[in-house]
């Protein structure tokens, strides 16, 4: 298995507050994150760095393997960071109202979960087609949801990047928590909406489809966010099954 991840300040933001990471415990099971800080002059790059880095870090001293058993980890690791990330807001005053997105995914063995909260994005490439296999927590999705916008009206929303979960805002933590298996010469890529709102699904699925490394096809996806316009932050984090299940 095959991991690569570039991220990228963008055309128009002074600081990256993106943070990206991959992991392994002490049971061979790989762990890979991406966060999307938001809040204050410097809050977001705090608040995404500290979910990547201490979920990664206690994800490290984990010893199983078991699928299910690593999800109430995780679920029980992200009301942990939750509660670490309002604790460090409330010490520092430039630091309040600081929070991230999350999206990670855990592979162990055969099978993966991928987790979100907010809209941070994970997609499935199998079989020459794109995926997306999270759902946005954000206000532009609610309203296509609820049909009071059609998707190409959601594409030139002014309050697009409005999200309606995130990690260390409120007590309560709500992420999406869903297993898969995977298949032979499967592609799975998290990342940022710096990406997903200047590069669309089609657009992704041709860098994934073409003959290069997963580290050129990371950097074509940023590259191809900046001609586009670079408005925020891109983060991708591309991840290739290849050959035999269980081959690291």
């Amino acid at each position: 298995m095959e991991f690569a991840y570039r991220t990228d300040v963008g055309r128009k933001r002074l600081n990256n507050q993106d943070y990206v990471g991959v992991f392994s415990n002490q049971a061979g099971a790989k762990l890979a994150l991406v966060a999307d800080g938001m809040g204050g002059h410097r809050g977001g790059d705090v608040a995404s760095e500290m979910a990547v880095s201490h979920v990664g870090f206690d994800f490290e001293k984990t010893t199983t393997t078991d699928i299910e058993a690593i999800v109430k980890w995780l679920i029980f690791e992200l009301q942990q960071e939750n509660e670490r990330i309002l604790e460090k807001a409330q010490q520092y005053r430039d630091l309040l109202g600081m929070g991230t997105t999350i999206v990670a995914t855990i592979i162990s063995g055969t099978r993966f979960l991928v987790a979100n909260i907010g809209d941070s994005r994970a997609y499935l490439y199998r079989g020459q087609r794109l995926m997306q296999i999270t759902e946005d927590h954000s206000l532009v999705n609610e309203l296509v949801k609820r049909g009071e916008l059609t998707p190409e009206e959601a594409a030139r929303f002014p309050q697009k990047n409005v999200i309606t979960r995130s990690l260390g805002v409120n007590n309560d933590v709500d992420a999406d928590v869903t297993i898969y298996d995977m298949e032979p010469d499967d592609y799975l890529l998290l990342c940022s909406d710096g990406l997903t709102n200047m590069v669309s699904d089609p657009q992704i699925a041709g860098v994934l489809r073409e003959d290069m490394s997963l580290g050129a096809k990371a950097q074509e996806l940023i590259l191809m966010a900046n001609a586009a316009g670079g408005t925020d932050n891109i983060t991708a984090l591309l991840i290739h099954q290849e050959g035999r299940l269980g081959d690291d």
